[in-house]
This record gives structure tokens, sequence and C-alpha cells, in this order.
């Protein structure tokens, strides 16, 4: 088992593949469903499940529990009948919860998303590494194999300051991009999906064709600026 070389960007030392055969797909609770297209679940959050999902610390523990959609005060027509969130909080704590899945970029390259979050952090440089605080992000990560140092990742992120759209490099490593899908108090206590092509942001990044990712993760994260905040996220699945 490697560790990954680098923080928060994309969950130090998380052993992602637990066998050698790096190129050996990992056996998970997730299920490919043919209907209208390909739909392949990956965090079916609004049936309370966490199976296959791990906890990695990087200061203290964030909070993460379910909590039903009316106690959350969410109201929204796009939950589609579900009746609870993971909700995660921070009150200086970084943890962020992670799973070990291999998803094919060539038949299902986007991710698709909902989330909610109720407050930004305030004064902090996204670019820094003092700064590096998000009130929720979402990662994809793409394994260097026994290369660990190549590990990349793609952090997808409600930034409390940045321009919504725009990108730029982790604090701490080239290896990870930040993207900033929702930014600021526009959106702030709304529930709201997503959807993002990950194999054309991989392509854009990292400038290579990557057909696969290995890993993806929830975080929210408060250590750096020892803030408090609270968000929600709602089922997580690739389609095509």
């Amino acid at each position: 088992m490697r560790p990954f070389s680098f923080k928060k960007a994309s969950l130090l030392n998380v052993p992602l593949l637990k066998t050698s055969a790096f190129a050996l797909t990992v056996l998970v609770s997730s299920a490919l469903i043919a209907g209208d297209g390909l739909k392949y679940e990956v965090a079916n959050f609004s049936q309370g499940d966490l199976v296959d999902w791990e906890e990695k610390s990087f200061e203290g523990n964030s909070q993460y529990q379910f909590v039903s959609v009316q106690k959350a005060g969410i109201k929204s027509d796009k939950l589609k009948g579900d009746k609870q969130v993971l909700q995660a909080s921070t009150d200086g704590q970084a943890s962020g919860l992670f799973k070990e899945v291999s998803i094919d970029l060539t038949k299902t390259p986007y991710i698709n998303w909902s989330w909610q979050v109720q407050s930004l952090f305030k004064g902090n440089d996204e670019h820094s590494k003092k700064g590096d605080d998000y009130p929720a992000r979402i990662y994809v990560v793409v394994s260097g194999g026994v290369f660990f140092w190549n590990t990349k990742a793609i952090n997808y992120v409600w930034s409390s300051n940045q321009p919504q759209g725009s990108e730029w490099p982790n604090a701490f490593t080239g290896n990870a991009k930040m993207l900033a899908v929702r930014s600021g108090e526009k959106q702030l206590g709304q529930w709201v999906q997503e959807r993002r092509n990950v194999r054309e942001d991989l392509k854009r990044f990292f400038g290579e064709d990557v057909k696969k990712i290995d890993a993806i993760a929830v975080m929210i994260d408060g250590d750096n600026t020892g803030q408090a905040a609270t968000a929600y996220f709602g089922d997580i699945y690739f389609s095509d």
C-alpha cells in the first residue's frame, strides 16, 4: 500500500488501492444502471448508505451524519422524494470521507451531485496553504499506481471567495487542481445540482486523456481558518 504524497489536495496517506494489482477494478456496492442512459451510483446518501466509505482525518474530525431533509430545513423539489442527506460540519476540524471505486470515463464521464452550503469562511486566501479550507468539496482521484507521486486529483469546490468557474493549482501540489463550481453567497442556503465532464476536466488540467478514476471523496474542512461551516450532500453518480 502506498500513501498519497500530498495533503488535503487528494487525502494524504489514504491507501487508494489496497491490492498490488492497480489495474484491478475495485468491487464496490455501486450499481451500473441502464435506462435512458448509463448511471453508475457511487454515493447513496439518500438511503443512509456509507458502505465502503472510510474517513481520513487531517486535523481532528469533521462531523458527518445523516439527517432528514425536514430537519436540515431543505426545501427543494430537486430531491425528488429523498428523505435524508449527508450533513457535513466543521468547527476548525478537517477530515474527509473517501471511497475506492473504479469509474470508466469512456462510458460514464459525467459526475452528478447535489449539495447545499449554509455558511462560508471569511478572509481566507484559497490560493495559499493557510487558506486551503472549503465549506464543501468533492474530489475525483486518479491513482499514480506504484508511482504514487503521480497521483492526480480534481477538487470541485464551493469557494468562499474565488469567482465561480475559476481554476487554480492546489496550494500544496501541482498534481491537484481546484475548480470553483459554486462561489460566495449567491446560492447560499439553496439546494443546487451539479454536472461535470470529468474526462474533459482531466484533459484540460493535465493534458492527458484519462480513461478511469480510482476514488472519490467528499469533505468539509476548517483547520486552517479555525472557522465553522455546515454543508449537505445528496447522492453522487456518474452518467453518460
